[in-house]
């Protein structure tokens, strides 16, 4: 039995996880956390073979698990499951230890190859490129395509203004500088403002830039 923690702070992504890999006969999951700490508190009481982690658990930063879990003695593959990672700090998770990265926007069988075949490069059979092939691929840090709506909001949110200071600066309502956000949220695969701003700074987004009035 391959023996599975689960590291996430959305109840609903980690509890489907959880019952998808539940099915799998080879599968057992050990526990369901949605801290760094809960996660490094599990590893102190049972055996873990395959860590799933999300590298934004809102305030926390999941990449301190990497760390943690070395110290903690941990001997488990630590594969991070995320909705999106720049490539260079994709690089900066696998030269700390991670196993592998999986988009969560993968079809479901993905997470589960590839769990199996952390466990096969542990039994020292070959392992496969621990990169999603979207990061792999030339034009990952190129920007995606902005509207011009979006780009203003992008813009604002580089200058520190909140929604309300936007909403007053476009001259539009507060609902509609939230919906773009989640345009735009969707588009670079982040969940929060301060992840949106570190992801266009890594990727060196120019058009992106704060503009003179």
């Amino acid at each position: 039995m391959t023996r599975i923690l689960l590291i996430d702070d959305h109840s609903l992504f980690r509890e489907a996880i959880a019952r998808l890999l539940g099915r799998e006969p080879d599968f057992e999951i050990v526990g369901e956390c949605a801290t760094v700490d809960e996660g490094v508190a599990v590893l102190g009481c049972k055996p873990v073979d395959v860590v799933l982690l999300d590298i934004n658990l809102g305030l926390q930063q999941g990449g301190a698990f990497l760390p943690l879990a070395r110290d903690a003695g941990s001997r488990g593959k630590i594969l991070v499951v995320t909705a999106g990672v720049s490539k260079l700090e994709a690089g900066r998770l696998v030269e700390r230890g991670c196993a592998g990265i999986v988009l969560k926007q993968e079809r479901p069988e993905v997470l589960i190859e590839r769990i199996r075949a952390i466990m096969s490069e542990a039994a020292g059979e070959t392992m496969p490129p621990p990169l999603p092939e979207a990061l792999e691929s030339p034009g990952m840090e190129e920007s995606p395509s902005f509207t011009p709506r979006e780009l203003q909001v992008l813009r604002a949110v580089f200058a520190g203004q909140t929604n309300k200071e936007i909403a007053f600066k476009l001259g539009v309502s507060e609902p509609l500088v939230k919906a773009v956000l989640q345009q735009l949220f969707s588009k670079t695969g982040v969940r929060t403002r301060s992840q949106l701003v570190r992801i266009a700074l890594e990727r060196h987004w120019k058009e992106l830039e704060v503009q003179p009035d």
